[in-house]
């Protein structure tokens, strides 16, 4: 996979030559490059703002800066190469979460474009629309200073995706989200630990237990920690045991779907 980045503070992109992504990097899995938006100016300050038409507080990326320097990555993209995907990070985006990784991980070119002060000109968006396959992104219902901190999060949620990036590919399928669900809770020695131990199941050697028991947990901490996602679980084949724990938790399968009992009280069962 090929990835762009630019912004107005490369250097805020540097954790990117750390663990997994840096080694990913180092391997060739995984072409980067972050672009300097500075470096598409013409005025001997480089500048890359100005006031908004209609006035209002803060300051407008010029929009002549951010077509240079996205014209001049998609010319590096090979002719016979679809479409790259520009990725503008902002509140106004859809939501970045597992499934969206996992999309755009398979895609061949990314490029991030790290707006700054109140945006980039919009115009910017409808022009590179000619280029790119353009998608707004959201990190999250909040606003940050620019978009650098958003693409850190997305590119080291992503690159770890491509293959041969985790060393143990089995590791992505049990993680939060990967199916919807929380992850389980996690132990290693020793077994006791100030006076806690180790759930005994875990040390039982029983795989199948081990296995149910994770699940379960799976479905307790997504229960009280996100229960959101639980009403959006794909619950329909889900087997007896498993719903089982779920009645227990307060949440019945009813079409396919979990349903949280109106008498199953203000909190889920643990």
């Amino acid at each position: 996979m090929r990835i762009d980045v630019v912004s107005i503070f490369p250097e805020y992109l540097a954790p990117l030559e750390l663990s997994l992504i840096g080694k990913a990097r180092q391997d060739g899995l995984l072409d980067l490059s972050v672009h300097d938006l500075r470096s598409f100016t013409t005025d001997r300050h480089r500048t890359v703002d100005d006031t908004p038409y209609g006035g209002g507080a803060g300051m407008v990326m010029k929009a002549e800066p951010w077509a240079q320097a996205l014209a001049s990555v998609a010319a590096a993209q090979p002719a016979d190469a679809g479409k790259p995907v520009l990725i503008v990070p902002s509140p106004a985006g859809e939501r970045f979460n597992q499934a969206l990784a996992y999309e755009l991980a398979e895609e061949d070119h990314l490029v991030f474009a790290c707006g700054r002060y109140e945006g980039i000109d919009e115009r910017v968006i409808e022009w590179a629309e000619e280029y790119f396959t353009v998608r707004p992104v959201s990190l999250g219902d909040y606003v940050l200073n620019g978009g650098e901190v958003a693409v850190l999060a997305m590119v080291e949620a992503i690159g770890r995706l491509l293959p041969g990036v985790v060393g143990n590919p089995e590791s992505l399928v049990e993680e939060s989200h990967s199916d919807g669900l929380l992850e389980y809770p996690v132990y290693t020695k020793p077994s006791v630990w100030r006076e806690r131990e180790v759930p005994a199941v875990l040390l039982s050697g029983n795989h199948g237990k081990i296995a149910q028991w994770r699940r379960h947990e799976q479905y307790r901490r997504t229960a009280e920690r996100r229960p959101d996602l639980l009403e959006a679980f794909d619950a329909g084949s889900l087997p007896r045991a498993d719903r089982t724990a779920l009645a227990d938790l307060g949440y019945d399968v009813v079409d396919g779907h979990l349903k949280r009992r109106p008498d199953a009280g203000s909190q889920p069962a643990s």
